[in-house]
C-alpha cells in the first residue's frame, strides 16, 4: 500500500472536483418546478461546492453523501465558512446505499458522480427512494457528436467505454421508471474555470512524484485534459432532470 494518498495530493483542498460551477448549478436549480423540497440528497458530493450552492438556494438541509471522508471534512469546514453549516449534513457512505438511508426523497442531486456506479444503475438504484413526483438531477459525461476525433475515440474507449448519447441516457431514465423533464449541457468554460485551470498545474507538479500511484494518476489527469482540449466539443457533461412517476 502506498504511503501517499494520491486523491488528496491531486484534489485535496480544491473547491471543484469536476466540471461545473455555481452559476450552472443555479441555472439548473432555477429551472426546476417551484416547490418546497423537504428531503434533499447530494449524491457523491465531494468537497461540496454544489452542496453549499443548493443549501443557499433552497434554504433547506442538504444531505451530502460521499465515500471519501476527507472530502466531507472539507465540506463541513467550507459550509461553516459560508454560513450554511446548519443546512449541511454529511454522510460517509456509498451512493449505492442511499435507499437504505433515505426514503421519500424530494430532490436527489448528483454532479459528475453517478458514473462511479454506472449512470443507468444509479438511476435504477435511486428511483425507489424517491417520493412520487420527486426529482433526480444528475450530470453525466455524454457523447455529443456522432464521429469524435480519433484520439478522443481511443481515450473514451479506454477511460469511459460506457459513455452514451443524450438519447440513450434519456432512455435509461425511462427504463428506471422516470420521466424526463429537461437537460442542460455545460459549456466549455465550465470545464476549465476553477477545474482544469486548477487541476492541470497540480497534475503537472506531481508527474515526477516518487510514488508510482501518484505519478500514474497525474499522468492520467494530464491525458484527460489533453483529450478534452482536442475534443472539438464532441463530448461534454449534460445535466439530466428526471421525475419519479
Amino acid at each position: 500500500m502506498s504511503e501517499y494518498d494520491a486523491i488528496d495530493l491531486l484534489f485535496g483542498g480544491m473547491a471543484q472536483l469536476g466540471p461545473g460551477g455555481d452559476k450552472h448549478t443555479l441555472a439548473v436549480l432555477r429551472g426546476l418546478p417551484e416547490r418546497r423540497y423537504g428531503t434533499v440528497v447530494d449524491a457523491g458530493s465531494g468537497t461540496g461546492r454544489q452542496t453549499i450552492t443548493l443549501a443557499r438556494g433552497l434554504g433547506t438541509v442538504v444531505h451530502a453523501v460521499d465515500s471519501h471522508g476527507p472530502f466531507l471534512e472539507d465540506l463541513r469546514r467550507r459550509a461553516e465558512e459560508a454560513g450554511v453549516g446548519h443546512l449541511v449534513e454529511t454522510h460517509v457512505m456509498d451512493m449505492a446505499d442511499i435507499p437504505s438511508a433515505f426514503q421519500g426523497i424530494d430532490l436527489l442531486w448528483s454532479e459528475g458522480a453517478a458514473y462511479s456506479i454506472g449512470f443507468e444503475n444509479a438511476l435504477r438504484t435511486w428511483a425507489p427512494a424517491m417520493k412520487a413526483g420527486g426529482l433526480i438531477v444528475a450530470s453525466e459525461l455524454t457523447l455529443l457528436a456522432a464521429d469524435p476525433p480519433e484520439r478522443v475515440k481511443k481515450f473514451l474507449a479506454r477511460e469511459y467505454p460506457a459513455i452514451q448519447t443524450v438519447e440513450e441516457n434519456l432512455a435509461a431514465g425511462e427504463g428506471a421508471g422516470l420521466r424526463s423533464v429537461g437537460t442542460y449541457t455545460l459549456p466549455r468554460e465550465a470545464w476549465t474555470e476553477g477545474y482544469y485551470d486548477a487541476l492541470g498545474p497540480r497534475a503537472e507538479s506531481l508527474k515526477n512524484h516518487p510514488d508510482a500511484t501518484v505519478r500514474g494518476m497525474a499522468a492520467e489527469t494530464l491525458e484527460e485534459i489533453e483529450a478534452f482540449e482536442s475534443s472539438g466539443g464532441s463530448y461534454g457533461y449534460v445535466f439530466y432532470v428526471f421525475e419519479r412517476v
